[in-house]
């Protein structure tokens, strides 16, 4: 097994040699990083069915589009919700298998739904298992994960998630073909893609749900979770094949000093409003917020209307897309690669600013009529910008910025935000976008990003290199 030997500090502030098994901890990261591919697949696949699903069901108003584009984020939201009540209760490993089968048969059962209000019930479904999969999947990384590795460990997640997103767009462009170019939406309804191709968009995603359902009975338990559980034996071993018994002894040192106040009684609930749980949770709130209500995911979910109204055809709609996933893999590694060394906090504010800087372009562009590589180009742009910064770091962040004792808990309230965010973001866009246009829609977007520079210049602090435990000291000692 490949392993690797740093300099670290334990609780007691001694500096132990550690050899860590990061072979392992790279599989077992790996394995619950199957739950961002699904999420990212789950998520964006709706955007190339789009133009088939549409006339099929026979969606003509804005509210009908844009429920059948965002309805799954109210299961999102759902399924953080119930992540958050059972992760403390049941453990991160069980979530895992949960939202694996939630995947599965929601991805089928959405495909092959041959009425509107079917394909609604089972896209609130699969939004169910994203919901758990985008709480868990990155809460579970960072608890197994050495702290020096622990950011791109994390990063990984949202590497999964782009590399889903990118198949979901080579998947939708392959089945889209290009010979119903121009056709009418009758037509379109009684091609092969107005059938049937659609569906097999959303159910391509099954094979991958299946591999990850094998493979989360095959993961420990958190550590960290099984050690605030009672379950040190199983805590310790688990840590020693990490990292080594000295390695193990210095985390369980720091769970426990982290967990006492918890041992004194104290309610997660009631703790929350305590003032400095309640400022990391804001904290943790305005992140999630920034993430959605900076506009970028738009460009995923509404690339149709976007591109077209940029002078592109379908077949040309369809190629952008994949552009598009490329480019954010492409950042997304370059984030995976720097987040440990540039740190968290950096790339936040690079990436902001340029995503500011680039929704006010992209919106002078639509207010001057200008289309084609122009729109493309900063369109691109954005999506560089977010994979190298909100997309990737925000999730860090979150798994990070809580304390142990009420990290499932406060994870859960910081993802619902983020999906309630993604909900209102997704669902006005059409409506936005008829009565601002496209360039008033995106300078909307673009002012939210100046704020939220602000807020990140203010409240987020630089957590590299630091254990959990050092993180939670430093957040609540301000209060």
């Amino acid at each position: 097994m490949h392993t690797v030997s740093d300099r670290a500090t334990g609780a007691n502030n001694s500096t132990s040699n550690y050899k860590f098994n990061m072979g392992y901890v790279w599989m077992i990261s790996a394995v619950a990083a199957l739950g961002g591919l699904l999420f990212g697949y789950d998520w964006v696949v709706i955007g190339g069915a789009k133009p088939f699903y549409e006339p099929y069901f026979n969606l003509t108003t804005e509210q009908q589009i844009g429920w059948a584009n965002s309805c799954a984020l109210m299961g999102c939201l759902i399924g953080s919700i119930v992540s958050g009540l059972l992760s403390d209760g049941i453990g991160r490993k069980k979530l895992l298998i949960i939202a694996a089968f939630l995947f599965g048969v929601s991805s089928v059962a959405t495909g092959w739904a041959h009425n509107f209000d079917v394909f609604v019930i089972w896209r609130i479904a699969g939004g169910v298992a994203i919901g758990i999969a985008s709480n868990v999947s990155p809460t579970y990384i960072a608890e197994v994960a050495p702290a020096q590795w622990r950011g791109r460990l994390v990063t990984l997640n949202q590497l999964t998630i782009v590399i889903g997103i990118l198949g979901a767009q080579v998947v939708n462009m392959v089945i889209a073909g290009q010979h119903i170019d121009g056709s009418s939406a009758e037509t379109i309804r009684a091609s092969w893609q107005g059938q049937f191709g659609w569906r097999w968009m959303f159910t391509a995603v099954a094979v991958p749900s299946l591999i990850f359902f094998v493979c989360a009975f095959l993961v420990p338990e958190s550590p960290r979770w099984l050690s605030k559980n009672g379950e040190k034996d199983k805590a310790t071993a688990i840590l020693q094949r990490i990292g080594g018994a000295q390695y193990a002894e210095d985390e369980l040192k720091n769970v426990e000093v982290a967990l006492r106040n918890e041992r004194q009684g104290r309610s997660s609930w009631s703790e929350l409003l305590h003032p400095a749980m309640l400022s990391v949770l804001l904290l943790g709130i305005g992140l999630a917020t920034l993430q959605q209500c900076s506009g970028t995911n738009v460009i995923f979910n509404y690339a149709e209307e976007i591109y077209r109204s940029a002078g592109y055809d379908l077949s040309g709609v369809m190629f952008n897309i994949v552009i598009t996933g490329a480019i954010n893999l492409i950042f997304t590694l370059f984030a995976t690669v720097t987040v440990d060394r540039l740190g968290r906090r950096a790339l936040m504010m690079i990436g902001t600013t340029a995503i500011a800087i680039l929704h006010c372009l992209l919106g002078g562009a639509f207010f001057l009529g200008i289309t084609g590589p122009i729109v493309l180009l900063l369109t691109l742009g954005v999506i560089g910008a977010y994979g190298m910064s909100l997309a990737p770091v925000t999730w860090v962040l979150l798994s990070e910025i809580f304390p142990n004792r009420i990290r499932g808990l406060a994870m859960s309230i910081a993802v619902s935000t983020l999906w309630i965010a993604c909900f209102a973001v997704t669902y006005t866009f059409p409506i936005l976008n008829n009565r601002l246009g496209a360039a008033g829609t995106f300078w909307c977007y673009g002012a939210f990003c100046f704020i939220g520079l602000l807020f990140i210049a203010k409240y987020v602090p630089e957590t590299k290199n630091r254990s959990l435990e050092e993180i939670e000291a430093q957040l609540t000692a301000k209060k």
